[in-house]
C-alpha cells in the first residue's frame, strides 16, 4: 500500500504542510499532502529527526533549548494574566508559514524534558487562553508568526480541538450499541474529517453525527492497527434477557406446570375435564379446543397447574408456546388409534423444551384398545417404557370412565419431586402471557402464568409491548383473588392494549417506570415492523424472480383471542398452491369494526372473523363497499374455504374440444363478402362462435375464427351433421374443394 505525505506526517505527529515544507528543504519534489512517499524520503526524514533529537543539525540545540525555556516562561506569565482577567478568551492559531525546523526542535526538547516539560506543555494549549498582544509579539519573534483572534471561540472552532490526536498508541476500543463518526474519531484519536475520508474510500457517505455499522468500524480500526470490541449491555426494557439469581435460602417448592399434548380427538380435554370434574368440552366449538386453557387442581394438599393445548396441526405455534413454560408434558395417545402426525409434533416440542414426558394411554375402556402397539410405536421415537428398560412412564387411563387418574396424578407429583421445582415468592412477579383477548366490558384481558415471585392487584406491569396496572385478578374457577404465587394461572385486566400470547411479563416497583419501559418497547416493536416491511431479503427477492408474477389474496383476520389469530395466520400462510399465496395485511382481536372494512376495501381484501361478529356499522359499510366477510368457528372450514378461493384465483387451464368437421364441396366468390366455402357437415356440428382450422391433405394450413355461418341466405348459430352450409373464415380465402374445416372451442379446466 502506498504511503502518502499526510499519513507520514501523522506518524511523526506533525502537520501535513510542515512535512511538505520539510521534504522540499530536503530537496524532494512534493506538491501536496497526497503525494507518495518513497523509501528514500522515509530514510532522509528519519535521519533528519534523529540528528535533530541528538543536536547534530546545523543549528545548535542550545539555542533551541533556550527558545523553548523562554516559551515556557511566557506561557506561565500568560496563565497568571488569565487568572486576573476573566472577561473572555482569545483563540490563538499558528500561522501556516511556521518554520518547520523550529517547531520540530521544540517538540524534540519536549520529548527530552519528559514529565516536567510535558506537564507544562499541556498547560500551553492556546484554547480558551487570554493573551497580551505585546507578549504574543515577543513570542512570535522567538518561535514563529502567531495570529490572535480576539473573538470568543465558536462551537465550530472548538470541534477540531475536542478530538485531539494522541501520541500514545491505541491498541483497542470498546463501545456499546453504536458509534457515530465523531465518537469513533475521538476513540481513535483522529480528526473526524480523516474518518469521513476513510469512509468515502469504503463507499460510505457519512456526516460527523451519523452512526456507522460495526463492519465499517472494524475496517477503519484495522487500518490503524486497533482492535474493536463491542460490549453488549442489556437494557432494563429487555427484561426477558436478564437472568434471575435468587438466594437459595429464599426459594420454596412451587407447583409443577403440566402441559397436555397429543393428537386431535385423542381425549386431552376430556382427560383434563375428568381431573377437574367440570364440563370444559361443552363450551368448545365442535368438541375441539380452540384456545390454550390454564387450570389448577389440588391433589393430596399439593397443587398442579395444567395447560391444555389444542391438538390440531394448525395450532403448532400455540403448542410450542405451551411447551416453553411447562415442567412436565403429558402425551395423550388413544389406545385404539395409536400414533398420529400431531403426536410426533408433540414429542418434538417436548424434547425441544427439554422436559420429561409422561404418556397417558387413553381410551382403555374401548374393546379395540391395544396399549402394547402404542408403546411399540412411541419406543421408535425414543419414548422407551420403564418396563422395557427405558425411563418413560406410561399410565393407562380412561378419561370417559375416570379410571387411572389417581395413578397419573401421583406420577406427576413424583416426577415434580425429582425435578425439585422451586421459586422465590417474595419478589416482584415474572411470567408469561398464556392467552389474551379484548373484552367489550373489561378491555384487554390476559391469562398469565406467574413463574417467579407473587403477582398482586395494583402491581405496575409490562407485558410484551403493553403496560398497565393490575386492576383485577380472576383464577381459573372465576373467583376474584388478591395475589397469585409461582405456577399460578390467573386472568388479569388493566393493560393498555392486548398483549401477544407467549410474551413475557414483569412487575416493576413504580407505575411511571413501567409506563416508560412499555412505551419504549412498543416504539421498538413499531420500528422493527417498519424495517421488516421496508427491507427486502435476497431469499425473498430471488423467490419472486423465480415465481414471476405472484398473485396474492389479501386477508384481514379478526379473532376472539390472540392465540387463535396467530395460529390461523400461520395455517393460512402455509397453504401451498402454485402461483398464489395468502398475504395477511392486518390481524387483531375483537369484533370486526368499520375500520377493518375500510382497510379491506382499500386493499381489495377479504375479512375472516373467527369466533367474532361484525359490528352493525361494519356490516352496513361492508355491504356498501362490497367487502366479503367470512365468519367461522371451526378452523378447518377457514382453511378449506381459503384454499378454494386461491384455486379460483389461478389462471384457468384450457382444453380444446372439437365440435365437428365439414368438407368443402364447392367454393363461391361474392364481391361484398369474399370467398365462401360451400361445405357439408360430416361429423358433429359447426358452431358460429367457435374457432376453425383448415386442413388440406392432413396438414393444418390456417387457424382462425369463423366469420360467418349461413344456411342458404340465413345466418345460423350452428349447423348439425348431414346439412350443408356456407362458411367464411376471418383473414382467409384460399379455400379448395376437398379441404376439411374443423370446428373447435376452448373449455376451461378446473384445477
Amino acid at each position: 500500500m502506498k504511503l502518502r505525505v499526510y499519513e507520514f506526517a501523522k506518524k511523526h505527529n506533525i502537520l501535513s504542510k510542515e512535512m511538505v515544507n520539510l521534504l522540499k528543504k530536503l530537496n524532494f519534489n512534493v506538491s501536496n499532502h497526497m503525494s507518495v512517499i518513497t523509501d528514500e524520503m522515509v530514510q532522509k526524514v528519519d535521519k533528519y529527526f534523529h540528528e535533530l533529537k541528538h543536536g547534530k543539525t546545523k543549528e545548535t540545540s542550545s539555542s533551541t533549548t533556550s527558545n523553548h525555556e523562554s516559551h515556557i516562561s511566557e506561557l506561565k506569565q500568560k496563565k497568571d494574566i488569565k487568572n486576573k482577567d476573566k472577561e473572555g478568551s482569545k483563540q490563538v492559531k499558528i500561522d501556516d508559514h511556521i518554520d518547520v525546523k523550529e517547531v520540530n526542535k521544540v517538540k524534540e526538547v519536549n520529548f527530552e524534558e519528559s514529565e516536567s516539560i510535558g506537564k507544562t506543555k499541556k498547560k500551553s494549549k492556546p484554547n480558551n487562553k487570554r493573551f497580551d498582544d505585546n507578549k504574543v509579539s515577543d513570542h512570535r519573534d522567538a518561535t514563529s508568526k502567531i495570529k490572535v483572534n480576539k473573538k470568543r471561540p465558536s462551537s465550530n472552532q472548538k470541534q477540531p480541538q475536542q478530538i485531539k490526536q494522541t501520541d500514545k498508541p491505541i491498541k483497542n476500543i470498546v463501545y456499546t450499541g453504536s458509534l457515530t463518526v465523531g465518537e469513533l474519531a475521538k476513540k481513535l484519536g483522529k480528526e473526524p474529517s480523516e474518518i469521513i475520508k476513510k469512509l468515502l474510500f469504503l463507499g460510505i457517505m457519512a456526516t460527523i453525527n451519523q452512526e456507522i455499522e460495526l463492519e465499517a468500524i472494524q475496517l477503519i480500526a484495522e487500518e490503524y492497527g486497533v482492535k474493536v470490541e463491542e460490549k453488549i449491555e442489556i437494557d432494563e426494557d429487555q427484561f426477558e434477557l436478564i437472568e434471575d439469581h435468587d438466594d437459595p435460602a429464599d426459594l420454596t417448592v412451587r407447583p409443577p406446570v403440566v402441559t397436555i399434548m397429543g393428537h386431535v380427538d385423542h381425549g386431552k380435554t376430556t382427560l383434563l375435564d375428568a381431573i377437574r370434574k367440570s364440563k370444559i368440552v361443552a363450551g368448545e366449538a365442535g368438541g375441539i379446543t380452540q384456545h390454550i386453557g390454564a387450570y389448577q387442581v389440588v391433589i393430596n394438599d399439593k397443587k398442579i397447574t395444567f395447560l391444555d393445548t389444542p391438538g390440531h396441526a394448525a395450532f403448532t405455534s400455540m403448542r410450542a408456546r405451551g411447551a416453553k413454560v411447562t415442567d412436565i408434558t403429558i402425551l395423550v395417545v388413544a389406545a385404539d388409534d395409536g400414533m398420529m402426525p400431531q403426536t410426533i409434533e408433540a414429542i418434538n416440542h417436548a424434547k425441544a423444551a427439554n422436559v420429561p414426558i409422561i404418556v397417558a394411554v387413553n381410551k382403555m375402556d374401548k374393546p379395540e384398545a391395544n396399549p402394547d402397539r402404542v408403546k411399540q410405536q412411541l419406543a421408535e421415537h425414543g419414548l422407551l417404557p420403564e418396563e422395557w428398560g427405558g425411563d418413560t412412564i406410561y399410565v393407562p387411563v380412561s378419561a370417559l370412565k375416570q379410571e387411572g387418574l389417581d395413578e397419573l396424578l401421583e406420577m406427576i407429583l413424583l416426577v415434580a419431586e425429582v425435578q425439585e421445582l422451586k421459586a422465590n415468592p417474595n419478589r416482584l412477579a415474572k411470567g408469561t402471557i398464556i392467552e389474551s383477548q379484548l373484552d367489550k366490558g373489561r378491555g384487554a384481558v390476559a391469562t398469565v402464568l406467574v413463574q417467579n415471585g407473587t403477582l398482586r392487584v395494583g402491581d405496575p406491569i409490562v407485558a410484551g409491548a403493553t403496560y398497565g396496572k393490575v386492576r383485577a385478578m380472576v383464577n381459573d374457577r372465576g373467583k376474584r383473588i388478591k395475589e397469585a404465587g409461582p405456577s399460578t394461572p390467573v386472568e388479569i385486566t388493566g393493560l393498555n392494549e392486548v398483549p401477544h400470547a407467549g410474551d413475557p411479563f414483569v412487575v416493576f416497583e413504580e407505575e411511571r417506570k413501567a409506563r416508560v419501559i412499555g412505551e419504549k418497547r412498543a416504539l421498538k416493536l413499531r420500528q422493527s415492523e417498519l424495517n421488516a416491511t421496508s427491507k427486502v431479503t435476497l431469499d425473498d427477492l430471488y423467490k419472486q424472480i423465480q415465481e414471476g408474477e405472484i398473485k396474492e389474496l389479501n386477508v384481514i383476520i379478526k379473532g376472539d383471542v390472540q392465540g387463535s389469530v396467530e395460529a390461523l395466520q400461520g395455517s393460512l400462510e402455509k397453504i401451498d398452491i402454485e402461483g398464489v399465496r395468502v398475504k395477511i395485511i392486518h390481524k387483531g382481536v375483537g369484533a370486526i369494526t368499520e375500520t377493518d372494512v375500510t382497510l379491506a376495501s382499500a386493499s381489495n381484501a377479504i375479512i375472516i372473523g373467527f369466533n367474532v361478529r361484525p359490528e352493525p356499522q361494519a356490516r352496513t359499510s361492508a355491504e356498501r363497499e362490497k367487502v366479503d366477510i367470512r365468519l367461522h368457528r371451526i378452523i378447518y372450514n377457514v382453511i378449506d374455504e381459503i384454499k378454494a378461493a386461491l384455486q379460483g384465483m389461478l389462471d384457468p387451464e384450457y382444453r380444446e374440444v372439437i365440435t365437428g368437421h365439414a368438407e368443402i364441396r364447392q367454393v363461391f366468390k361474392a364481391s361484398n363478402i369474399g370467398t365462401i366455402a360451400g361445405s357439408y357437415v360430416t361429423e358433429g356440428k359447426i358452431i358460429r362462435t367457435a374457432q376453425a382450422r383448415v386442413i388440406r391433405d392432413g396438414i393444418v394450413i390456417f387457424e382462425g375464427n369463423i366469420d360467418s355461418l349461413k344456411r342458404f341466405k340465413d345466418d345460423a348459430k350452428e349447423v348439425a351433421q348431414g346439412y350443408e352450409c356456407g362458411i367464411t373464415i376471418q383473414n382467409f380465402s384460399d379455400f379448395k374443394e376437398g379441404d376439411i374445416i374443423e370446428s373447435f372451442v376452448m373449455e376451461t379446466v378446473k384445477k
